[in-house]
């Protein structure tokens, strides 16, 4: 009997020595990937910016703003495939708050301090476009949650279970057609609006390009796709990162990995708001945060019914109320038509402030909701206790 025990403690004892040798693996890959995704992304910037001497900053901004979210697009469908509802809400929320926060912050920021001496001057017609249809996406996104809160409540009642998860398909498409009207205004019927200002006194010489625009093209398509290759190997090492480091999932997936993921966007944004080029800037990162929460997040919703895996607009409670609270930072931010330093500044604390949020946060077990599934609604009314 001393014998067999022997033997059970040497196949126990190297089960475990097999999965944390596997975990450390899945973690290097993590961390590698992530890092391999910084130098990556700088070169999309550069290679962007060269497309737009021959598109225009329009074009620009918006073939930025699309390469940059690819990525994400990618990432939300490899994780569709796997049933991991909650990392593909929590990347794409966490993408929309970097851009709003985060890369515009830090392009404000670096600007301002690059020229304190000048005006930076934008349009803000183009940032009241922008802001407004993430209002929209918002309401849109905020609808299923009350809705899932007024019937637990017991103030309203709905037909079936569904109720919500129809809500937020029908959500989707009616955020899809903002998309297209929104792409319809910027790009035929109002283009004047998305470009850039002329700055009085300045003394910017003209710039040339480096490379040709097939070659430009061809080279960004490629980077793109290595960067969608090795976030894919991001998304799927989340969960031993997780439990390595003993972060969540959602912070990892609204904090870390938006950061790399818009590691283009925000190179990006900074080199032009440093060349005073404010316009662009915001062309790159509200664009980007428009397109995310206008576009991908409606169509995984929609990719998700037809693969036919149940995932709403429910974003839950606090992603949501982020959401509502950056696009209102951001709108109050943008509303004067010139820019200075401080409300780089503001922005960054404000993205600090949410990002100490979700640090503290810890998702439990039962609600982790990763294979598909909806999460059960409490039917009764909610109790809170008070000490």
């Amino acid at each position: 009997s001393q014998q067999v025990l022997m033997c059970y403690n040497l196949i126990s004892i190297s089960g475990k020595m097999e999965f944390k040798v596997d975990l450390n693996r899945q973690v290097w890959v993590f961390a590698l990937s992530l890092i391999g995704l910084i130098p990556l992304a700088e070169r999309v910037s550069f290679l962007t910016e060269q497309i737009a001497l021959y598109t225009g900053p329009t074009i620009g901004g918006l073939l930025n703003a699309t390469c940059g979210n690819a990525t994400e697009l990618i990432i939300a469908v490899f994780a569709l495939v796997q049933g991991k509802i909650e990392v593909v809400k929590c990347s794409l929320l966490g993408s929309v708050l970097s851009n709003l926060l985060l890369v515009l912050g830090t392009s404000l920021f670096c600007g301002g301090i690059k020229n304190l001496g000048a005006d930076q001057p934008y349009d803000r017609k183009q940032a009241d476009v922008s802001t407004g249809l993430l209002t929209l996406g918002v309401l849109c996104q905020s609808l299923p949650l009350l809705l899932r809160y007024a019937v637990s409540s017991g103030e309203h009642a709905v037909a079936t279970d569904t109720t919500v998860l129809e809500l937020s398909r029908a959500c989707s498409f009616i955020m899809l057609l903002a998309y297209v009207a929104y792409l319809f205004f910027q790009l035929k019927t109002h283009r004047q609006l998305f470009e850039p200002q002329e700055i009085e006194g300045g003394d910017e010489e003209e710039e040339e390009a480096v490379l040709g625009f097939g070659s430009a093209l061809f080279w960004l398509i490629l980077m793109t796709i290595i960067i969608a290759v090795l976030s894919e190997y991001v998304v799927g090492t989340i969960e031993p990162t997780s439990q390595s480091w003993g972060l969540s999932v959602s912070f990892i997936s609204i904090i870390l990995l938006p950061i790399v993921g818009n590691a283009a966007e925000h190179a990006g944004a900074v080199i032009f708001a440093l060349k005073n080029k404010l316009d662009i800037t915001l062309g790159v990162a509200l664009g980007s945060a428009t397109q995310i929460s206008m576009f991908v997040v409606p169509l995984s919703v929609l990719v998700a019914w037809i693969m036919g895996i149940q995932m709403d607009l429910d974003f839950k409670l606090l992603e949501t109320g982020s959401l509502f609270i950056s696009v209102l930072v951001t709108a109050f931010t943008l509303q004067d038509g010139t820019s200075h330093y401080l409300k780089g500044v503001l922005l960054l604390l404000c993205y600090i402030v949410i990002g100490a949020c979700f640090f503290v946060t810890r998702q439990p077990a039962p609600h982790a909701n990763n294979n598909g599934t909806l999460l059960d609604v409490p039917t009764g009314p909610m109790i809170v206790q008070v000490a």
